[in-house]
This record gives structure tokens, C-alpha cells and sequence, in this order.
């Protein structure tokens, strides 16, 4: 054998492979070298084994039942950029090697695989991935002039928001946004202000909390000169500001009793009345209200009107916290160190393995706007160089074992509800649906019992996050919204 030089010792690799003997047989090859090795029999283990320890490089089969090469590839380019993955394949499917490449692959190899070929490209893949880094960017959903580029999303029950969203924006009617602080009410709100037959008009957002309760009647109707102290002139209100428009009213549980009436009073009549005046004005607005607070339970309270609820609530979009969705981190990552590298002019090459592990495994009660301040701070420290776990504001600990409990149900609710999807998508027709997630007949049923999916149309079948009169729409193609 010829000499290869000394073996990176402390190098760990993950091997994927569902052939026993073949996994076994490099693994333990590979250990006599002096490398640290992991075994995983599908592309599903991996994924898990990745969320919760580091490795160098991955060498994983492209055909394996549960999880494929080629979907695994996907995802770790996600949660782990800047590793390699070397794939294998047989010689009859080298078009599939190549896709792969395309996909971001570093290299493959074909079955049966030459060992002093594996060694040599693992010791090149190791050498430059020191050194790699991914700077992945959402193309369609980042577009320019897109009114959702700003709302970045693979969740299924986020697309199925944005698909809710943009049927909204051909119509007048009121909205009501609920989500905890930091979720993106107001960048939904202004997506389906501007997106639709609003665009043109004004979009006018105002925070309810902010106002003093003795100006808001003021700042919402308008007010009349000597109307009371202070009034020295004639002022227009939110809503004639907003005239054919939208009126977005964010903390609407910071209203007043009072106040409520009298937007009630506003949202039935079309009309305002200015404080110190007597004549009804006309208006043309659209009302997107929203709230971090659970408004039917202040109605309970007594703290809210039910009718005023009942007039904001014509369609309802309740906003997934990012804990619900971490999924979609590493997006939302990669998307903010775009933004904030070209805002900046800075050269942030990228964010690293256990920085992006360190973001999966972080609580998030601030939600996305919390992430994006993150990243917005670690770009700034992180010049020339990829975001590291020092850049982050929060302590880490890499073996927590409650946060990967947390990263694990977080993946287990992504999995099954994207298969509802599928299954809806096929009207339960579990062939098709097994044909379109790519997996075997028997390993659908396998999953639909293992995350307790029913086998046919049911109420549970409908996808989180929507509560509206008509049926939830068709899930949303498979391509990210422009």
C-alpha cells in the first residue's frame, strides 16, 4: 500500500451506509487509521446524530431506505455547511453522483470503492474543509420586489400561512394576527398589504400599547382645533391616513374599553367621527389586527369585547413561535448574515458548525426578531472570517441533553407534518404519497404509526396555524414562495 502520509487523527467521520458489511468494513478500516468513525444505517440516524455532536465528514451511500443520500445531503448542508460530504454510489447510477455534486457535495465514489482512493479524497476533503464555507442564500424567497422577502420559511405550516396570505391580498377583509412578540406580525401584515390590490395605498401601522390612553382616541379618529388642550389645529387620524389601505393595529390588548367601542362603532359603519367634531366622515380601510396575548381569554376576563373580536376576526393567522419551527434556522441564519454582511460591507464568510448547533439548541422567547439581532451582533464582531460561537451573546453547552430532546420532537413534528401534507396532497392514496416523499409502501406505514398519523382524512389531518370558516387551502408547492 502506498504511503498516504500521517492520518488526521483527530478527524471524526460519520459513515451512512444501510449495507451492514460494507459499513462495518470501512468503519473499521477507516478506525485502523486512526480516525475517529460513527456509523449510521439511514440517512434518518444521521440527521439526528448531527444535531447533536460534530463530526469532520460524512460518507454517506445515495440509496437508503427512510432518508436518501441526496435528502440527507440537503440537510446537512443546512445544519452543518461547512463539513463535507463524500457520496457513494453504485457505477450504474453516476448520474445521480453527479446531482449530488450539484447539490453541494464534495466528492464521490463509486462502489466497490477503492480504499486508497476513499483515503486520498478524505484527506483532500479534510484539508480544505478547515478552510470551506457555505454561504447559502434563499433565491426565490429573497427575489427582489417579492413582498414576502423579509419571511423566510421551509415549515409546512408556514408555507401554508404565506399561501393563506396571498389569497388575502385580493380582498378588503379584516385580519387578525396573533403571535408571540418577535414572530413577524407586522412583516405578515405588510406582506399581504403589499402584495395584493393595496399596494398602492398606504400602509399604516401603529402600535396600540405606545400611545397614552388619553391621546388614542385622537391619534385613530382625528381630532377638531380646541378639541381639548393642546389641539391647536385640525389632525387627521390613523384611519383617514390609511384611507384605501391598510390599518395595521398591533397590541390591540392595549385598548381601552372605551376605545374599543368606538373602533367597533368604526368597524361597522365605515365611518369616523374626529374628537371635537360632529360630522361623519367616509373611509376605506382594511383592518389587520394583532396581539401577542390569547384575546379569547381576555374576552373571558372582561378585559375585551367579544364583538369587537368577532368583527377583527373574519380570517385568523396564528404565527408559530421559532421554537416550534427550527427548521427554519438555519435559513433565517444565513438570510440575516446576507442582509447584514451587504448593510455592514463587511466579509462574514459563512456562520460554523458548532455556532449553528449552538442557534438550534437556543430557546428563542425573542423569537426571529431575537435571532436577527443575534446575527446582526455576530456579524459585526465575526470580520473576515465565519461566525464561531465566541460571536454569539449566549452561553452554550453542546451536551444539553434537554435542548436535543427539544431539536429532536422539533424534527419529529416537521417530519410528520410534512407527510400530512403529502398524504392530503394524494388524497390518502398512500402509494402516491410513498412514491412522492421518495420511501417504500412499508416504511410509509411504518411512519404513520410511529408518529401517529391517521391512515385516512381526518380533522387531525388538517395543518396547524390557521382557523378560518372555509377548509385550510392545498398545501403549497414544494419551491419556497417568490
Amino acid at each position: 500500500m502506498a504511503d498516504r502520509g500521517p492520518p488526521f487523527m483527530s478527524h471524526s467521520i460519520l459513515i451512512v451506509e444501510d449495507e451492514q458489511v460494507l459499513r462495518e468494513s470501512l468503519a473499521g478500516l477507516l478506525e485502523d487509521e486512526g480516525y475517529d468513525v460513527h456509523q449510521a444505517a439511514d440517512g434518518e440516524v444521521a440527521h439526528r446524530f448531527v444535531l447533536e455532536r460534530p463530526v469532520d465528514l460524512v460518507l454517506s451511500d445515495v440509496r437508503m431506505p427512510v432518508m436518501d443520500g441526496l435528502e440527507l445531503l440537503e440537510r446537512l448542508k443546512q445544519v452543518i455547511p461547512e463539513t463535507p460530504v463524500i457520496m457513494i454510489t453504485a457505477f450504474g447510477t453516476v448520474g445521480t453522483a453527479v446531482t449530488a455534486m450539484r447539490a453541494g457535495a464534495w466528492d464521490y465514489l463509486l462502489k466497490p470503492v477503492q480504499f486508497d482512493d476513499l483515503l486520498l479524497k478524505i484527506k483532500r476533503a479534510l484539508e480544505v474543509g478547515e478552510l470551506r464555507r457555505t454561504h447559502r442564500v434563499v433565491s426565490e424567497q429573497l427575489a427582489a420586489g417579492s413582498a414576502f422577502h423579509d419571511i423566510v420559511s421551509e415549515s409546512p405550516n408556514m408555507l401554508s400561512l404565506f399561501d393563506l396570505a396571498e389569497k388575502l391580498s385580493s380582498v378588503r377583509s379584516n385580519v387578525l394576527i396573533i403571535g408571540e412578540s418577535g414572530t413577524g406580525k407586522e412583516l405578515f401584515a405588510r406582506a399581504i398589504h403589499y402584495s395584493g390590490v393595496t399596494r398602492s395605498k398606504a400602509f399604516v401601522p401603529v402600535n396600540c400599547g405606545a400611545i397614552p390612553e388619553s391621546l388614542i382616541e385622537s391619534e385613530l379618529f382625528g381630532h377638531r382645533k380646541g378639541a381639548f388642550t393642546g389641539a391647536i389645529r385640525d389632525k387627521i387620524g390613523y384611519f383617514e391616513a390609511a384611507h384605501g389601505g391598510t390599518l395595521f393595529l398591533d397590541e390591540l390588548s392595549a385598548l381601552p374599553t372605551g376605545v374599543q367601542t368606538s373602533l367597533l362603532r368604526v368597524l361597522e359603519e365605515r365611518v369616523v367621527v374626529p374628537v371635537g367634531d360632529t360630522s361623519p366622515r367616509m373611509i376605506d380601510v382594511r383592518v389587520i389586527g394583532a396581539s401577542n396575548q390569547d384575546l379569547d381569554r381576555l374576552v373571558t376576563k372582561g378585559v375585551f369585547r367579544e364583538d369587537l373580536l368577532f368583527r377583527l376576526n373574519v380570517v385568523r393567522i396564528d404565527l408559530p413561535p421559532l421554537r416550534q419551527r427550527r427548521s427554519d434556522i438555519p435559513l433565517l441564519a444565513q438570510h440575516f448574515i446576507q442582509k447584514f454582511t451587504t448593510q455592514m460591507n463587511k466579509r462574514v464568510s459563512g456562520i460554523t458548525n458548532g455556532a449553528m448547533r449552538a442557534l438550534l439548541g437556543h430557546e428563542w422567547r425573542g423569537n426571529v426578531r431575537e435571532l436577527q439581532n443575534v446575527i446582526e451582533r455576530a456579524v459585526i464582531f465575526a470580520e473576515d472570517r465565519a461566525i464561531d460561537v465566541g460571536d454569539l451573546p449566549f452561553e452554550t453547552d453542546a451536551d444539553d441533553n434537554a435542548s436535543g430532546e427539544d431539536l429532536r420532537e422539533a424534527l419529529r413534528q416537521f417530519e410528520r407534518q410534512h407527510i400530512i401534507y403529502s398524504l392530503r396532497r394524494h388524497r390518502f392514496d398512500k402509494t402516491a404519497t410513498a412514491r412522492d416523499l421518495g420511501i417504500g409502501i412499508s416504511s410509509l406505514y411504518r411512519k404513520l404509526e410511529e408518529l401517529e398519523i391517521p391512515k385516512a382524512e381526518s380533522p387531525e389531518a388538517e395543518p396547524p396555524g390557521v382557523a378560518e370558516a372555509d377548509p385550510p387551502p392545498d398545501p403549497p408547492p414544494d419551491t419556497p414562495p417568490a
